[in-house]
C-alpha cells in the first residue's frame, strides 16, 4: 500500500472529491461543491487546499455564513437529498453565525456538511484570537454549540483522524432516516499538519442509498386498516419528494379513492386532480380541515406532523380515528400512537397500492372542494399579496420552481398555490426561518441548471436579512426572480399581536417620529448589480415578470402591496395568549375565548 502526504485540509478536500451516491443505479457525485467564508481559521489549512485540491469541488463565495446553509439546503432539497454541499467558515463568530443554518437543516430532514475552524489542538499559542474560555472546560469551545443542533457531530484533533471522522459523517448524510446537519469541527493547526495517508483513502467510492422495503407484518396490519376505513386521509410530506414517490402516490390515491393534502415541505408532490385537497392545517385549505375532521384514517406519508400540520392536534375530531405512519424513520413513523409502516416511501405506496380495485368517488370530498372553491372565488380589489401570488402563479409552467420561507408567504402558498404539472416548491416551514428564501433559491439554481425560473416569493422583512446574497447571485452568475411583497414591516406577526392582543411593538418599519420608512428595493437590487423593477399593479407585475424570464441576470421586482384578506383554513393554532393585559380590550377577550375553544379540541394520541 502506498502512500500520499497531504496536510489535513488536503486530504479532506481530496476525499470529499471522490465520494459518489448511488440510488436505482444512478451515480452522482456525493458533495459536487463547497460554499465558503474565509479568515484566520481556516484561510490557511483550508483554503489553500481547495486551491490546489479543489479542481472537481469548485468554491462558492456568499456573503454570510448563515446564508451558505441555506444555499447548500436548496441544492440538498432539489437534490431529494441525494447530493448535499459542504460549508466552511472560520473559528468564533463565522462558525457561530453557522448555527441557524444547521438548525435549518436538522429540522427539515435536509443535508449540509459543516466544517467550522477551531482553536489550536496543541494549545501552543494559549488562548487564540476568537476562542470562548470556560472555567469549566479546557477543551470546550463555540463548536459545541453545535452538537444539539447536529445530527451527527466530531472534532478533528489530530489528521488520522479524519480517516474515521470523514466515512461516518456521509454515512449520516445519506442516511434519508437520519440525515440533517453533521458538524466536523477542525482545528485551525490540525488543517495544516501532514500526514501519511493510505492511497486507498481516496479511491473513488459510492454509497448506495438504499429503499427500504416494506416489512410483511407492518403491511399486512395497514392494509386491514385501509380495508376498514370508509373515509380515509393521505398527509403527504417532504418525504414523498425525496423517495420519488409522486407517481406511487397519485396511483395510491386514485387506487384506494382516498384524498391527499400537502404539508408545506410536501408541496407539489400530488399531481393536480380532484382527489388533491392542496395543503393541510393552519395554513390549508378548508377543504383539507373538512375532510380532516371527518376522517377515521389518516395516512401520514413522509411527515414530522408539527402543529401546523395537525392544527396543534385539533385537526382530527373523528373520535376513533386511527393513524398509519409511513416513514423511513421509525420515531416519525409512530407519531400519533400511529401504525407503523417503516419503508421507503415509494416501496410502500407501490404494495399498498397492488390489486386494489379504483374506489367510489367520496362526496364528503367533492362537497369540501366545492365549498373551499366559493371561499376563494372572492378576491378583493387592489394590489395585495394575493394578487401577487396569483400573477406570478399564472406565469409559472412546467420546470419552474417557487421558494419561500417566513413570513405570510409560505402559508398563503401552500394555500393558494397550484404547482403547474412539471413544477416544483420549496415552502421552508419547518424552521420557518427568515433569510432562507433568496439563498436556498440560488441552491436550487445551482442543481437545477439555466432551465426553469425560480420564483423567489419573501417580504421585504425577510429579505433585509440578507440583502448581501443578490451580490452572490450576480457574482457566480445564478439567475432566480424575487418578487418582493413589501408592506412595511414583519407584517404576519404584525397582524398576529394586533388580531390577538389588540397591540403590537417593533413588527413596523417606523422612525422614532412614527414617520413610515421608505425601501427601495428596486434600487437595493441595481446597486448589487441585479435588475430592479417596481411593480404596482397586477399588469406591471405580469410584464415585469415575462422580461425576468426572458433576460438572463437576477431580477428583483418591488410590490407595494395592500392589505388582503387570504381565505382561513378554520384550523386552529395554539398560542400563547395573555391571560390578562391593561391594553389590548375586546381584541384580547375574544382571542382568549378563541384559544381556549381550540385547545377544548386538542387531543392526545398515544
Amino acid at each position: 500500500m502506498s502512500d500520499v502526504r497531504l496536510t489535513t485540509g488536503q486530504a479532506l478536500v481530496r476525499w470529499l472529491s471522490a465520494q459518489y451516491s448511488s440510488r436505482d443505479g444512478v451515480r452522482r457525485r456525493a458533495v459536487p461543491a463547497v460554499w465558503g467564508i474565509f479568515g484566520h481559521g481556516n484561510v490557511l489549512g483550508l483554503g489553500q487546499a481547495l486551491a490546489q485540491e479543489g479542481e472537481d469541488l469548485p468554491l462558492y463565495a456568499p456573503k454570510h455564513e448563515q446564508s451558505m446553509v441555506h444555499s447548500a439546503l436548496g441544492f440538498a432539497k432539489a437534490a431529494r437529498r441525494l447530493q448535499l454541499h459542504a460549508c466552511t467558515a472560520s473559528i468564533g463568530p463565522g462558525a457561530t453565525n453557522l448555527l441557524t443554518g444547521a438548525a435549518t437543516a436538522t429540522v427539515n430532514r435536509l443535508p449540509v456538511l459543516l466544517l467550522p475552524a477551531d482553536t489550536f489542538a496543541s494549545r501552543r499559542s494559549g488562548v487564540v484570537l476568537q476562542e470562548l474560555e470556560d472555567p469549566a472546560g479546557g477543551d470546550l469551545t463555540v463548536n459545541d454549540a453545535f452538537r444539539p443542533l447536529s445530527r451527527h457531530f466530531d472534532r478533528v484533533a489530530r489528521p488520522e483522524q479524519l480517516l474515521t471522522a470523514l466515512p461516518r459523517a456521509l454515512r449520516v448524510l445519506l442516511d434519508p432516516a437520519e440525515t440533517g446537519a453533521v458538524t466536523v469541527a477542525l482545528h485551525q493547526d490540525v488543517l495544516g499538519e501532514a500526514f501519511a495517508w493510505p492511497s486507498t483513502f481516496f479511491a473513488p467510492r459510492t454509497w448506495v442509498v438504499s429503499r427500504r422495503p416494506p416489512a410483511e407484518e407492518e403491511l399486512s396490519e395497514v392494509r386491514s386498516l385501509l380495508r376498514a376505513a370508509r373515509r380515509p386521509l393521505v398527509i403527504a410530506g417532504g418525504g414523498v419528494r425525496y423517495s420519488e414517490a409522486e407517481a406511487a402516490l397519485a396511483s395510491f390515491s386514485r387506487a384506494h379513492g382516498i384524498p391527499v393534502a400537502e404539508t408545506s415541505a410536501g408541496k407539489g408532490v400530488m399531481a393536480p386532480d380532484p382527489l388533491n385537497l392542496g395543503g393541510i392545517g393552519v395554513n390549508g385549505t378548508g377543504a383539507a380541515r373538512q375532510v380532516a375532521a371527518q376522517a377515521d384514517l389518516v395516512v401520514c406519508v413522509g411527515t414530522r406532523l408539527t402543529d401546523f400540520t395537525t392544527g396543534s392536534l385539533s385537526l382530527f375530531a373523528d373520535p376513533s380515528v386511527r393513524f398509519i405512519g409511513i416513514n423511513v424513520c421509525a420515531a416519525d413513523a409512530m407519531k400519533l400512537g400511529a401504525t407503523p409502516l417503516v419503508a421507503d416511501a415509494r416501496l410502500a405506496l407501490e404494495a399498498l397500492s397492488a390489486g386494489v380495485a379504483r374506489a367510489a368517488s367520496r362526496a364528503d370530498v367533492v362537497a369540501a372542494q366545492a365549498a373551499w372553491s366559493v371561499d376563494v372565488a372572492s378576491r378583493p380589489a387592489g394590489f395585495s399579496r394575493r394578487a401577487v401570488y396569483e400573477t406570478v402563479n399564472a406565469d409559472a409552467s412546467a420546470g419552474d420552481w417557487v421558494v419561500a420561507a417566513a413570513g405570510w408567504s409560505p402559508g398563503d402558498l401552500l394555500k393558494l398555490w397550484k404547482v403547474p404539472v412539471g413544477g416544483h416548491a420549496h415552502l421552508e416551514f419547518g424552521f420557518s426561518c427568515m433569510g432562507h428564501e433568496l439563498p436556498s433559491a440560488l441552491g436550487i439554481r445551482l442543481h437545477e441548471g439555466p432551465d426553469g425560473e425560480v420564483f423567489v416569493i419573501v417580504g421585504d422583512g425577510s429579505l433585509l436579512m440578507a440583502p448581501g446574497e443578490l451580490l452572490t447571485a450576480v457574482q457566480e452568475g445564478l439567475k432566480v426572480t424575487l418578487v418582493v411583497v413589501d408592506n412595511a414591516g414583519f407584517g404576519s406577526i404584525d397582524a398576529l399581536a394586533r388580531d390577538t392582543t389588540g397591540v403590537s411593538l417593533g413588527n413596523r418599519f417606523v422612525g422614532r417620529d412614527g414617520a413610515l420608512l421608505a425601501v427601495d428595493y428596486a434600487a437595493l437590487a441595481a446597486s448589487l448589480g441585479c435588475r430592479g423593477v417596481r411593480a404596482g399593479d397586477e399588469r406591471s407585475l405580469a410584464a415585469a415578470l415575462r422580461e425576468a424570464r426572458a433576460g438572463d441576470v437576477t431580477t428583483v421586482i418591488h410590490c407595494p402591496v395592500a392589505d388582503g384578506d387570504i381565505p382561513a383554513s378554520g384550523a386552529f393554532w395554539d398560542l400563547g395568549v395573555p391571560e390578562v393585559a391593561t391594553d389590548g380590550g375586546a381584541t384580547r377577550r375574544i382571542a382568549r375565548a378563541l384559544a381556549a375553544r381550540g385547545a377544548a379540541g386538542q387531543r392526545r394520541f398515544a
